[in-house]
C-alpha cells in the first residue's frame, strides 16, 4: 500500500510538471464546480505587498492579500495584480509597492509589460524555476527598494506548487538588482 502512494504521489507530482503552465492553480484553489462560470467562483492567489512600518527598514518583509483569478493563469494574474498595487483600502491598512510606479514606458512585449516562463532560468531550462522579465524600463526609486521588488516578486511566485526559485530579468535581460554586471541570477545552482 505505501508503494501504491508513493506510486502514485511521484506520478501526480510529474504530471503537474510535465502538466505545468501559467494556469496552474495554486495549492488549495476553488475549483469550479460542473456547470459553474469561472467568474463566479474563480481561483483564489495570494499577491504579496510591503506593509508600512514592518518593510521600511526589513525589505524582505512581505504580506499576502487575497485576489481571486476569472481564469486558470493565476501566476500571470498574481503578477498584474502585483503591478496594479494595493486596492485604496489596503493601502490605508499600510500595504505598498513600489513596483507601480518603477515599471515606465512602453512595453516592447505587449499590454502586460512583462513575460512569465516557467522551468527557465533565463533561456536555460531548469525544473522548478520560473522567469519573470519586465518588457519595460525600470527605475529603482530609492534604498531598498529592489531588495522589496524582489521580495514582493518571489514571494508572490513561489506560492505556486510548481515554483521553487525564482528569476527576475531586466528588459535588456540582466539580473534585477545584481549591480555587480555578472548576471549572477542565471548561473545554474
Amino acid at each position: 500500500m505505501r508503494q501504491y502512494r508513493t506510486m502514485a504521489a511521484l506520478m501526480a507530482g510529474a504530471a503537474l510538471v510535465s502538466a505545468m503552465s501559467l494556469g496552474v492553480a495554486p495549492a488549495g484553489a476553488a475549483q469550479r464546480p460542473q456547470g459553474g462560470s469561472a467568474r463566479s467562483q474563480g481561483y483564489p492567489v495570494a499577491v504579496y505587498f510591503s506593509r508600512h512600518p514592518a518593510s521600511d527598514n526589513r525589505y524582505g518583509a512581505v504580506f499576502a492579500v487575497r485576489r481571486v483569478s476569472p481564469t486558470r493563469g493565476v501566476a500571470t494574474f498574481a503578477v498584474r495584480q502585483l503591478l496594479a498595487g494595493p486596492t485604496a483600502a489596503e493601502a490605508r491598512a499600510g500595504y505598498f509597492t513600489e513596483l507601480t510606479q518603477a515599471v515606465r514606458g512602453p512595453s516592447t512585449c505587449g499590454p502586460a509589460g512583462f513575460t512569465l516562463r516557467l522551468n527557465r532560468r533565463g533561456r536555460t531550462p531548469e525544473p522548478g524555476t520560473a522567469t519573470l522579465q519586465f518588457c519595460r524600463r525600470l527605475s529603482i526609486p530609492g534604498l531598498g527598494a529592489d531588495a522589496r521588488m524582489s521580495a514582493e516578486i518571489v514571494a508572490t511566485l513561489r506560492q505556486f506548487p510548481p515554483v521553487h526559485r525564482v528569476v527576475i530579468l531586466t528588459a535588456a535581460g540582466v539580473c534585477f538588482g545584481d549591480l555587480s554586471g555578472l548576471n549572477r541570477c542565471l548561473r545554474p545552482r
